[in-house]
């Protein structure tokens, strides 16, 4: 036991002799600052993914059944794609018709059907160059459809350009 501490206090007496002067970095210590760096964005991340294999193997859900089980779950509940899908039509001069539908399977957003609306008319507003707009239609409820249920919205909006500035 005394000869590890005694060889622990000889390391560290050692590394404190062997530290660069202040203002000298040498490239060592430059990429020990860029790996320690790394290890502090991305540790938890790392940390996490390890943790989580190893207790998976302990586990044994690394088995093939559970691997295509869990990527057909990811398949049909597909995280990744938007949450609301949005048709728009043309319906005359300066009117526009939207469809908005819900995907099957998402966790939130139910009641957000308007503030998607909202903010594709106001890019579709800025992008025409319109002054604004108004409503004309709005409506929005569920489709009881097999084997899921999916939220809706409909609307229809007049596209307004400016009476003060015509030519924009």
């Amino acid at each position: 036991m005394r000869v590890l501490l005694a060889l622990t206090a000889a390391l560290l007496a050692a590394g404190c002799a062997t530290a660069p002067e202040e203002g000298k970095s040498s490239s060592m210590s430059r990429a020990l600052q860029q790996a320690e760096q790394v290890a502090g964005d991305y540790g938890g991340p790392v940390a996490a993914i390890a943790g989580g294999l190893m207790m998976l193997s302990d586990l044994k859900m690394l088995e093939p059944e559970y691997i295509a089980g869990g990527l057909i779950a990811f398949a049909i509940y597909d995280p990744f794609a938007p949450t609301w899908r949005i048709d728009v039509r043309e319906a005359g001069k300066d009117r526009v018709r939207m469809a908005l539908r819900m995907k099957s399977l998402f966790t939130g957003g139910d009641g957000e059907a308007r503030q998607v609306f909202l903010r594709n008319v106001r890019q579709l507003v800025e992008a025409g160059g319109f002054a604004g707009y108004e409503i004309v239609r709005y409506e929005e409820g569920i489709e009881s459809t097999r084997p899921f249920a999916h939220r809706y919205a409909n609307a229809e909006i007049q596209l307004v350009r400016s009476h003060i500035f015509p030519a924009l």
